[in-house]
């Protein structure tokens, strides 16, 4: 790659990797996981840079093989084997909300791929209705049906009865 190109690159990277990581977190709801798509898209992104960086929307670009590459390692076998016989131990992050993230992301977790992925890009990544089908590569109204079913199924698991039960049984103690 000629250094020009590969300054821009380097410049785009730099700008966006929090962001990007962000993303393949939320659809994956596993920072290792998360830490490989980013790696992967990536490096697609490098090795198709010349042509990448010709396109229209370059950040639709990328979250398009984002969703790709999220979407391959979930139908890959070995991603399914767990190695050892144990999961290994994870800190708690400290701060508040950490009852509600982890309720949110089960229930992301609950959803098909393609509404998953609608959903995050939408509302977690701040993408438009037209920016958002551009990055999936499908049409506004795909967009709009996935968001809408998305968010039904979000709601329906978020306000589900064990849930309301946990909660009036919290107030009734108190």
């Amino acid at each position: 790659m000629r250094p020009d190109h590969e300054r821009e690159y380097v410049e785009y990277v730099r700008a966006r990797l929090p962001r990007l990581h962000r993303l393949a977190y939320l659809l994956c709801a596993d920072s290792f996981a998360a830490d490989d798509i980013v790696q992967t898209t990536l490096t697609a992104l490098y090795v198709n840079w010349k042509r990448a960086s010709g396109a229209n929307n370059l950040d639709a670009y990328v979250h398009r093989i984002m969703v790709r590459r999220y979407i391959d390692e979930r139908r890959r076998a070995w991603s399914k084997v767990l190695l050892n016989g144990h999961l290994p131990e994870r800190a708690a992050p400290d701060g508040p909300g950490f009852e509600e993230r982890d309720e949110m992301m089960a229930a992301l977790r609950e959803l098909p791929k393609g509404q998953r992925a609608v959903v995050v890009l939408r509302y977690f990544g701040d993408l438009s209705v037209e920016a958002t089908a551009a990055a999936l590569g499908c049409s506004v109204g795909t967009v709009k049906s996935q968001c809408a079913r998305g968010l039904a199924a979000l709601r329906v698991v978020l306000e589900a009865p064990s849930r309301v039960t946990t909660t009036k049984e919290a107030e009734g103690r108190a």
